[in-house]
């Protein structure tokens, strides 16, 4: 069962039906819809009880209590953490203040990372580190916002000795896809999973004999279709963008968490590595004595 039921719900909306899709929102945008039977749900939804439950037993719940009861749940810890905050709401309105904006920010950044920290799967993400400490190969890939996140984790992959290469140019990243080997790994990051050129990038990977690893907040998504392992972030979206902003914070996190596992089970060799590369650029750098004459 996920941490989070109303972040499930959203997760899982991609990949839902029309019909699915509605009774999913209602019960995003107000969760108290549940205090109602089943068959008051499903008329204000416009379909039937017998959907409703279907759709409850889809998510993985024994039926529409046990949905209820979840989603209750999850509704109860999100307004704590509304209050911890001192919010009413976590969305950014056009009249908010600038004091409201820094709270609101820092609510929705805070709550992606608590939520992606309790949610990550710990055996995948060993598994992963330890495919990515043992390649001598490893593509990262990722497009706009998600191609920072590939690029941070391939600079400090490289910092410690691994020989990793990030590609925001799609075109560079399916030849570079299409020369991969068992024992390579691709890694490919992608907030919503639907970019197409990331998935096809994993998808050549994947024909290739690559290991292949997504960090997506979809985890039903298309590009999970070409993923030997998946990281899934728990992020959300609001009208101002909060969601896409998040998601890079929870994208950073899933890396940093990722990474330090690797460090860890390569320990002597990286921080041989750390010093060699500490070294190399410390002489470029100005010293605290120095100053130019004015």
């Amino acid at each position: 069962m996920s941490a989070n039921a109303l972040l499930m719900l959203r997760q899982a909306l991609p990949g839902l039906s029309t019909t699915e899709s509605r009774v999913a929102q209602a019960v995003i945008d107000d969760p108290t819809i549940l205090d109602r039977t089943i068959t008051e749900v499903a008329a204000l939804c416009r379909t039937s009880p017998g959907t409703v439950a279907r759709f409850c037993q889809k998510l993985g719940f024994s039926g529409y209590r046990d949905f209820r009861i979840e989603v209750a749940a999850a509704a109860g810890r999100e307004q704590a953490q509304r209050d911890r905050f001192k919010v009413d709401d976590g969305e950014i309105n056009r009249t908010d203040s600038a004091e409201d904006v820094v709270t609101k920010i820092a609510y929705q950044e805070v709550l992606a990372i608590e939520e992606t920290a309790k949610a990550l799967d710990l055996e995948t993400l060993d598994r992963v580190a330890a495919a990515i400490a043992a390649s001598t190969r490893i593509d990262v890939y990722g497009s706009g916002s998600s191609g920072l996140t590939a690029q941070d984790l391939q600079q400090k992959l490289y910092r410690i000795g691994l020989s990793a290469t990030a590609f925001s140019d799609m075109h560079l990243a399916w030849a570079s896809a299409a020369l991969q080997r068992p024992g390579g790994v691709a890694l490919a990051v992608s907030h919503s999973g639907l970019t197409t050129e990331t998935c096809n990038a994993l998808k050549i990977a994947r024909a290739a004999g690559a290991t292949t690893v997504g960090i997506t907040n979809f985890p039903d998504s298309p590009l999970t279709d070409y993923c030997d392992f998946v990281l899934t972030t728990q992020t959300r979206e609001n009208r101002y963008r909060a969601g896409a902003m998040s998601s890079r914070i929870a994208q950073l996190a899933v890396v940093d968490i990722l990474f330090v596992r690797i460090a860890q089970s390569m320990y002597d060799d990286m921080t041989e590595s750390l010093r060699l590369t500490y070294e190399a650029v410390r002489s470029h750098r100005r010293q605290p004595d120095d100053r130019s004459a004015s």
